[in-house]
């Protein structure tokens, strides 16, 4: 039995994953989109900061690659399993009640969308059933959401800041000692479809 059959037998073991990026940040999420198998059971949610004078193209060019569903994040949706999530350009994104919410409040950290403010919700909605990832850039936007989820009991990953483009990001989270994985950035999506969906009798 292949292990994307495995995994359809089996509980998800996370609800939710928020992915963090920036500089540098387009071409990892390529490569952890890419090794998303066809049948990952949750959500996933995607802050990619982007200059706001411009229409993002994000979901279109994960989603030729992409094995999930990928669209642009619409205020008020629910959330569904298999469908990747991109915020938009100059609007925050956070979950309220199993839905996305989007606001043009304040920038965090010089940003909109904020990394930090994704985490803190879905560490709030999802607690120990959440999984925050801080992929390449720069600055320190996503350390404090790290900080969220771990408080509340979630899974966080780390890209390795050797194999960042832009390695601020990832350091800024390490040094918060909250990231349980630190890791390549090919094996990211590996990692995620095990954690959240392990093939039948992997205790991972």
């Amino acid at each position: 039995m292949s292990a994307e059959a495995a995994r359809r037998d089996v509980a998800p073991q996370f609800d939710v994953v928020a992915i963090g990026a920036s500089a540098g940040g387009v071409e990892a999420l390529h490569v952890v989109a890419a090794a998303l198998p066809a049948d990952f059971p949750v959500p996933v949610l995607i802050v990619q900061h982007m200059d706001p004078r411009h229409k993002s193209m994000l979901a279109g060019l994960l989603g030729r690659r992409c094995k999930l569903r990928v669209k642009q994040a619409v205020d008020g949706e629910e959330m569904e399993g298999g469908t990747v999530y991109i915020a938009q350009p100059a609007m925050h994104l956070v979950v309220r009640a199993g839905r996305l919410v989007l606001t043009d409040t304040k920038l965090v950290h010089f940003s909109r969308p904020s990394i930090d403010l994704l985490f803190e919700s879905v560490a709030d909605a999802y607690g120990d059933r959440a999984i925050a990832v801080v992929l390449s850039g720069s600055g320190v936007d996503g350390a404090d959401g790290i900080r969220d989820i771990k408080a509340k009991g979630g899974t966080t990953l780390v890209q390795d800041p050797s194999s960042a483009a832009h390695a601020g990001m990832p350091q800024a989270a390490r040094a918060t000692r909250c990231v349980d994985f630190t890791l390549p950035l090919e094996e990211i999506g590996p990692a995620l479809a095990s954690l959240v969906a392990p093939p039948a009798g992997d205790e991972t």
